[in-house]
Order: structure tokens, then C-alpha cells, then sequence
């Protein structure tokens, strides 16, 4: 059992390595190639995109057939052959449309190996957040290594990097064996999406991606704006998610003290204060600071809760259950959150554009109290 969390530990590990080499410095690479904060905006969106549909479409397929590990190796590999175009296109329209091809097949896999982690763990559930802390420490030690290599590499390296994490992503996908979890078929499912805790927890997860849009995708620009290097943007990113695996680290324990809905509005209050504290005072470097530290709630909190949530809601669906977790979070919020961004983000300040977020993330913490209730209710 010991060597299965190992090797559910380095997938998760690759996988966000892949994202600490994407998210802080695609912007950067798409600035470089002299885009637009609307284009950036909108090319970072398509990352979003595909995940609004792409999860669902492979949870299903998932879900009859019951190998979740081999949904995952394929897309995988399509995700790798798929990404391999963008060495040599960078025109607007060509990484457009090969970004949504290539993000079809990669948004895909995380949502069945979630499934997988989970029917493997069984009975031992708070486990989760422990082995999930080295997807936190893969994105720690990629943003950490890029951000010094790229102070004297130019960044156009990045796609020839991506690609070889891709790869390993793939290649960690091979070593977990599958965990066979047929699903009960037909439309029950939709018996469950309709429940009003159900549909609440979608729309927290909708608001609070949604609120992620200006950090995710110009944080880093904005932090070089204010005369930081790469080397720091890196580090800045690198301590929002260490205090992510802090939390995570935690996490188990404060599921003990009080339910998956607590934590899921308390996540939504400090995220809303994160957003507010960028908004104003992201000139001054201790309050920078605070800020990255509340990614351990704004992420690591949020997630761990709705991890579990969307678990417990959907106990005969929950390759499906998965897949809507992350189509509306990762893939409706996300794109929403990157459009708006790049829309404001040359239109009005940056203070303005946080502010937006801050708001997003209000109404969300608003949902989370009804999902806060309606789970405290269904234990009783």
C-alpha cells in the first residue's frame, strides 16, 4: 500500500509541476510574443475552455467502463502529441486553436486520477490531502527552478520544457495501477445535480475560479510592473503554494474538527479578503506576502472541502461527480475569470480589476454557507 502512494504521489507530483511551468509564465511567454493583455486573457482562457466540456465528456466514458487509470494514460498522451505543434507555431489563431485541442485531452486526466486516488484510499479518505501535497510540492519546485533559470534562459524555452513534463506526466500515469469502479448508468445522475446543495457547491466552485482569473493570469505580469525579477515572481508563487501544502498537510485534521461545509465558506471568507488586500495594497511587499500565504485557504482549503463534498454527493457517480467539480470551477470559472481580466486589465487599474475578483468571491462565500448547511443538515 505504501508503494501505491508513492506512485499516486508522483503522478499528482508531474501534474502540477506541469502547472507551476504554465501558470506563472505562460503570460510571460504570450508578453514575450508581444500579444495583448486581451489576447493573453483570451488565450489563457482557452485553457478553461475545453474544461467545461472536456472532464464531463471523459468522466462518462469513464464511468461505463469503469477504467478511470486508463482514461487517464490516454489522454495523457494525446495531451503530449497535442502540445508538441506549439515548438514551432506562435500566431494568434494556430496556438488558439492548438491550445484547445491540446488542453481538450489534458484537463481530461486529473478528474478520473481523483477518482482513482480516492477508490484506492477507500476507508482512508483523510489521507487525501496527504498524498495530494506533492502535487503542491511539484508546482513548488518547478516555479522555484524555472524562475532561476529563466533570469538568464530566454523564455522562449518554455513549450520545449512543458512538453517534457507533459511527458512525465504520462509516464507516472503508467506506474498506478487501476482501481475498477463501475458506476451506476442512466439518468439517476441528474436526480443528484438537481439537489439544491449540489447545485450551490457548483456555484461556489463556479465564483471562486472565477475570482482566480487576475492572479492566475497576470500576477505575474503585475508583480514585473512593480520592478520585481522572475527569480522573486517565482519565489512569490512558490510561497502561496507551500502554504498550500501546509494546509493539506493539516487538512485531515481540521476534517476532524468540523465539517467539509465549514471549511469551504471559511475558504470563500479569506479568499474574498485575499482579493481585497491585492486590490489595495499589493505595492507593499509584507502585504504581498500575507496575500500569497492565503493561497493555503483561497486553494488548499477550497479544494481538500470540495474534494470531499463532491464525494459524499455523488456516491454512484463520481467519475461524473469529478468532472462537474472541475467543469465548473477549473473550466467555467477559470475562463470567465481570464476573460474578465483580460478585458479590464488594460481598461481600468489593476486595484479595479481585483476589486471585480473580490466580489466574485463574495457571492461565492454567500453559496458556500448554503452548502455549509445543507451539509450539516444531511450528517444530523
Amino acid at each position: 500500500m505504501q508503494i501505491l502512494h508513492w506512485r499516486l504521489s508522483l503522478f499528482y507530483f508531474t501534474y502540477f509541476a506541469s502547472l507551476g511551468a504554465l501558470i506563472p509564465f505562460w503570460s510571460l511567454y504570450l508578453d514575450d510574443l508581444q500579444f495583448s493583455a486581451l489576447e493573453i486573457g483570451q488565450l489563457i482562457a482557452t485553457l478553461a475552455i475545453s474544461k467545461i466540456v472536456a472532464p464531463y465528456l471523459w468522466g462518462w466514458v469513464a464511468d461505463q467502463s469503469g477504467f478511470h487509470i486508463r482514461i487517464v494514460r490516454i489522454t495523457s498522451l494525446l495531451s503530449v502529441l497535442c502540445f508538441l505543434p506549439l515548438l514551432w507555431f506562435d500566431g494568434y489563431w494556430s496556438m488558439l486553436g492548438l491550445m484547445l485541442l491540446f488542453s481538450f485531452f489534458w484537463n481530461a486526466s486529473l478528474p478520473q486520477f481523483e477518482v482513482v486516488t480516492l477508490g484506492h484510499l477507500g476507508k482512508d479518505l483523510h489521507r487525501y490531502s496527504q498524498i495530494r501535497l506533492w502535487g503542491s510540492l511539484g508546482f513548488i519546485a518547478t516555479v522555484v527552478l524555472l524562475g532561476a533559470l529563466f533570469v538568464w534562459l530566454p523564455i522562449k524555452w518554455l513549450p520545449l520544457i512543458l512538453l517534457f513534463v507533459f511527458g512525465l506526466i504520462w509516464l507516472s500515469s503508467l506506474l498506478v495501477p487501476e482501481h475498477i469502479q463501475h458506476e451506476r448508468s442512466g439518468s439517476d445522475i441528474w436526480q443528484v445535480i438537481k439537489q439544491p446543495k449540489v447545485i450551490a457547491l457548483l456555484l461556489t466552485c463556479f465564483f471562486i475560479q472565477a475570482s482566480h482569473g487576475p492572479y492566475y493570469t497576470f500576477f505575474s505580469l503585475h508583480m514585473e510592473s512593480l520592478h520585481y525579477t522572475r527569480f522573486s515572481i517565482g519565489l512569490l508563487w512558490s510561497l502561496g503554494v507551500l502554504a498550500e501544502v501546509i494546509l493539506f498537510f493539516f487538512m485531515h485534521h481540521l476534517l476532524k474538527l468540523k465539517p467539509a461545509g465549514f471549511w469551504l465558506f471559511i475558504a470563500l471568507l479569506l479568499t474574498t479578503l485575499r482579493w481585497l488586500l491585492m486590490a489595495f495594497f499589493s505595492d507593499q511587499l509584507w502585504v504581498v506576502l500575507i496575500i500569497q500565504c492565503l493561497h493555503a485557504a483561497s486553494f488548499g482549503m477550497f479544494h481538500a472541502a470540495a474534494i470531499h463534498l463532491v464525494h459524499d454527493f455523488f456516491p454512484h457517480h463520481r467519475g461524473r461527480g469529478q468532472a462537474l467539480y472541475a467543469s465548473f470551477s477549473f473550466g467555467a470559472g477559470g475562463a470567465i475569470g481570464s476573460l474578465y481580466a483580460g478585458f479590464l486589465w488594460d481598461k481600468v487599474t489593476p486595484a479595479v480589476t481585483f476589486a471585480v475578483a473580490a466580489v466574485f468571491a463574495f457571492i461565492g462565500m454567500l453559496t458556500a454557507l448554503r452548502v455549509s448547511y445543507a451539509a450539516a443538515a444531511t450528517t444530523e
